[in-house]
């Protein structure tokens, strides 16, 4: 006997990617020249808060930069970043016209020449030749449901960048040996991440993915809190325990070093506990999008 195969017609969305280039090129420039309202909330609150009268005093000329920034649209900071795109592709898009990583790149290149942003890339990491147009990006593709094209852009400055860690930790070590390893991550880091920082964790998984869950912590918005109370508790812990530290706006001291602590945490093996630290400056620049 012959099973019929009963077939749902799906109704595809078409999408040019020319329209993703163009949204990516605005957002490079966008996240350039102002800061995020959750970052925007944070800081001006810290402002507020810092009892260093030199912390108060830098963090004021850091909120005048920014004013500056968005007003006479100059970039926040000089260093312009690597483009780091995470992009969601619900399943029922289609896209004509060309390749979306290509599209992608283009709307970086689009966005960092057409903006006069600071050509940070080099085509190899030994060779070291500039590619001019601070391309490729980074790119972090997620297949979901639905019809929609979910883009968050953040460019990541190397200053932050490279006081990142990655603790393979023993599954013994557990909470406590996770605390320590972001402890020590910040205290490493000090004045060179451009504090008052933001700091991404990411708990479990493999080595590649709790690092990759660091850096998308990053652009978590930073009034949103995670579903897990041991989560929600250890990031209010971590934000105190950092401020504690001392290290303060620009590293010359205060209460204010860390703006947030963004935790993500994955499933992991039974003999593994890897943590990732992505740590971003004051500006933590991110800017998201659906289209």
């Amino acid at each position: 006997m012959t099973k019929k195969i009963q077939r749902t017609q799906t109704i595809m969305r078409t999408i040019n990617v020319k329209t993703v280039t163009e949204n990516i090129k605005e957002m490079c420039i966008q996240a350039n020249h102002f800061l995020s309202d959750d970052m925007k909330e944070r800081f001006e609150k810290a402002v507020t808060e810092e009892e260093s009268l030199l912390g108060k005093q830098i963090l004021g000329q850091l909120e005048e930069n920014l004013k500056i920034a968005a007003e006479d649209m100059i970039p926040i900071c000089q260093d312009t970043g690597m483009a780091v795109i995470f992009i969601k592709v619900g399943q029922e898009v289609h896209f004509e016209g060309g390749n979306l990583t290509d599209a992608i790149n283009e709307g970086v290149r689009l966005g960092y020449t057409e903006g006069y942003l600071r050509k940070s890339v080099v085509k190899d990491p030994i060779n070291r030749v500039n590619t001019n147009d601070n391309t490729p990006a980074i790119i972090h593709y997620e297949i979901v449901e639905g019809e929609n094209v979910d883009i968050t852009v953040a460019p990541k400055g190397f200053g932050s960048e490279n006081m990142s860690r990655v603790f393979m930790l023993k599954p013994a070590d557990g909470i406590e040996g996770v605390k320590q390893a972001i402890l020590t991550a910040v205290s490493d880091a000090g004045p060179n991440a451009c504090p008052p920082m933001v700091v991404g964790v990411g708990i479990g998984g493999t080595f590649e993915k709790c690092a990759l869950m660091a850096k998308h912590a990053l652009t978590r918005d930073l009034n949103d809190r995670p579903k897990e109370q041991y989560v929600r508790d250890l990031e209010d812990e971590m934000l105190e325990k950092i401020n504690a530290l001392g290290i303060g706006p620009g590293g010359l001291g205060g209460r204010k070093t860390a703006l947030a602590v963004n935790i993500e945490t994955y499933p992991t093996h039974i003999a593994g506990l890897p943590v990732g630290i992505n740590i971003c400056c004051h500006v933590n620049r991110h800017i998201h999008r659906v289209i």
